[in-house]
């Protein structure tokens, strides 16, 4: 217990000194973290589990969508919105299907976006 609370504390500060690009980084991250629990959910027949974790993937797509500023550099905005758009819509349908593959595909979308995330 006393770890789980030292592991909050850290995570929370972690997040509250974070830069606007580090916190871009960290929801790349939580985003793809739950598409890998959904999968192995998937995988082991744990659809309560799978559902719950997608979820929770969808949230922060929408989150990340939600952040984009059409005002500097509108072109990128717009692409990035496309995509946000179409990774929302196949989670979607990957938790209705419960599709271990489609999450698979979804979440190497995600950490090519992470990947450019880091290189910027």
């Amino acid at each position: 217990m006393y770890n789980r609370n030292k592991q909050n504390v850290y995570l929370q500060n972690q997040v509250m000194t974070a830069t606007p690009k580090k916190l871009i980084i960290l929801l790349y991250d939580g985003c793809i973290k739950f598409m890998n629990l959904a999968e192995r959910a998937i995988l082991d027949k744990k659809m309560e589990d799978a559902h719950i974790n997608l979820i929770k993937a969808q949230n922060i797509v929408m989150e990340l969508k939600g952040t984009l500023n059409f005002e500097d550099g509108a072109a990128i905005a717009e692409e990035l919105d496309t995509i946000y758009g179409h990774l929302n819509t196949a989670l979607i349908k990957a938790n209705i299907d419960k599709d271990a593959e489609q999450v698979k595909k979804c979440c190497s979308i995600m950490q090519d976006l992470r990947a450019s995330w880091v290189e910027v």
